[in-house]
């Protein structure tokens, strides 16, 4: 069974924490032992749900993978990168290492629950213990509860309580770089290329996280303005771990109380989806199921590709097809849009984000979307429907950010809308009476 080596080691499985700094798995792991193995999964159950060769999250993460190897070669060490079903990986790595102790982060996604309690039985099966650590959030499960200890399912309260809660303990930082000795001493392991990972590069150029406090103290002011750059950019660094939680909540408690509300929202979300995972399928409020929505598929496709004749919806798609990012108030413009004036199912609108956001989280983007949808927990009641037109004179007065996305915006090759506003607006409000009576 363990055949090259009789040496104990540690497994630490890096997932959603590409970082050495600051990782709390990572400093368990290297506090409690000599000769961590750092290792990487390229989860199959995942990766065959990807439809893009050059999926542009797969070469995020394998930027950030080669970035973590650069820093771990520094030290002597080697990230092992693996890939296939993580149960089968980790009947390889029995079958090669002594291991003592598997160390993870913990996930909160319903198919990472899933998979961490197969792991877990099956390492116990063979005498190996399984730990895992709060990584990605500040609170998590039932930290911020109400005082019946049930979960917060509307945001001020919850984010009151969490602010209430919140103190230098939880901001605290993991001085992982004083166990970095105990990593593995080994030369690098052979690499996997993109290519044997199933994928091919794409045009992306990635850069490191970098937090401009003058972007987090003005926060509050531009904000809501798609043509300024007056938001962090940092939400793919989130997703992935390649920046701590705890280092961007002490910022933003010092600098933007609005900035450190998006934060507390994250966490809210991922709250919501472990407390509620009927989420991942359904609505919140379960008599959102009734609604009778229109899916017409071609107004699905004009939507997908910026062509519905609103000028600010079409600019948010395009900026979204083409960079993989979507500015906030953009995001809801274009959900409000799907779901209230064409009547398409909110989760076809999730779907296509889920395709194509390089900040792609669950827990965030089922949230977004039941939230302009109005059957999510702490919604936007069904009658506020955005309309494009004010959005666009709030928002983007000298339209730059239209001219950006849709030049031929004022040309005669710009298409009419869609649908008029005004009879979109009575038709969903009548739809919507009807399924909620």
């Amino acid at each position: 069974m363990h055949s090259n080596t009789n040496k104990d080691v540690s497994i630490f499985w890096f997932r959603r924490d590409l970082r050495l700094s600051d990782n709390a798995g990572l400093y368990n792991a290297l506090k409690d032992n000599i000769d961590v193995l750092p290792i990487f999964i390229f989860d199959t159950n995942i990766l065959d749900k990807l439809s893009d060769e050059k999926d542009n999250r797969v070469n995020f993460i394998y930027w950030a993978l080669e970035k973590l190897q650069r820093e771990l070669e520094q030290l002597g060490s080697s990230l092992l990168v693996l890939k296939g079903q993580p149960i089968d990986v980790y009947k390889e790595l029995l079958s090669t290492y002594n291991v003592s102790t598997v160390y993870t982060n913990h996930d909160y996604e319903p198919y990472a629950i899933t998979r961490d309690q197969q792991i877990d039985d099956f390492l116990h099966r063979h005498n190996v213990t399984f730990k895992t650590f709060k990584d990605q959030v500040i609170f998590e499960r039932k930290e911020v509860s109400k005082d019946d200890g049930l979960p917060y399912t509307v945001f001020t309260p919850y984010s009151r309580k969490w602010k209430s809660k919140l103190n230098d303990f939880y901001l605290k930082s993991y001085p992982v770089e004083q166990y970095f000795s105990n990593f593995i001493q080994k030369e690098p392991f052979p690499k996997m290329s993109l290519e044997d990972i199933g994928f091919l590069p794409s045009e992306m150029i990635f850069n490191l996280p970098n937090l401009d406090d003058h972007v987090i103290s003005q926060y509050e002011h531009t904000r809501n303005f798609p043509s300024v750059q007056g938001t962090s950019r940092l939400s793919i660094h989130l997703r992935f771990g390649t920046i701590s939680i705890r280092y961007l909540a002490t910022k933003a408690n010092r600098l933007s109380e609005v900035w450190l509300n998006e934060l507390i929202w994250r966490d809210f979300y991922m709250c919501i989806l472990y407390h509620f995972p009927h989420v991942v399928n359904g609505a919140f409020k379960r008599q959102y199921d009734q609604i009778k929505w229109r899916n017409n598929e071609q107004e699905f496709y004009a939507w997908c590709n910026g062509h519905t004749g609103y000028a600010i919806v079409d600019a948010g798609m395009r900026e979204l097809n083409c960079t993989g990012f979507m500015h906030n108030r953009v995001r809801m413009i274009v959900a409000s849009f799907l779901t209230k004036h064409l009547l398409i199912d909110w989760r076809w609108g999730e779907a296509y984000f889920a395709q194509k956001l390089l900040d792609f989280d669950l827990s965030a983007n089922n949230g977004g979307w039941q939230w302009a949808s109005g059957s999510g927990c702490d919604a936007a009641p069904y009658f506020r429907i955005f309309n494009p037109y004010e959005q666009t004179k709030k928002f983007d007065p000298q339209l730059d950010y239209i001219r950006k996305w849709v030049p031929e915006f004022e040309t005669l090759n710009y298409p009419q809308p869609i649908i008029e506003h005004k009879f979109a607006r009575e038709r969903v409000l009548k739809v919507y009476k009807e399924a909620l009576q």
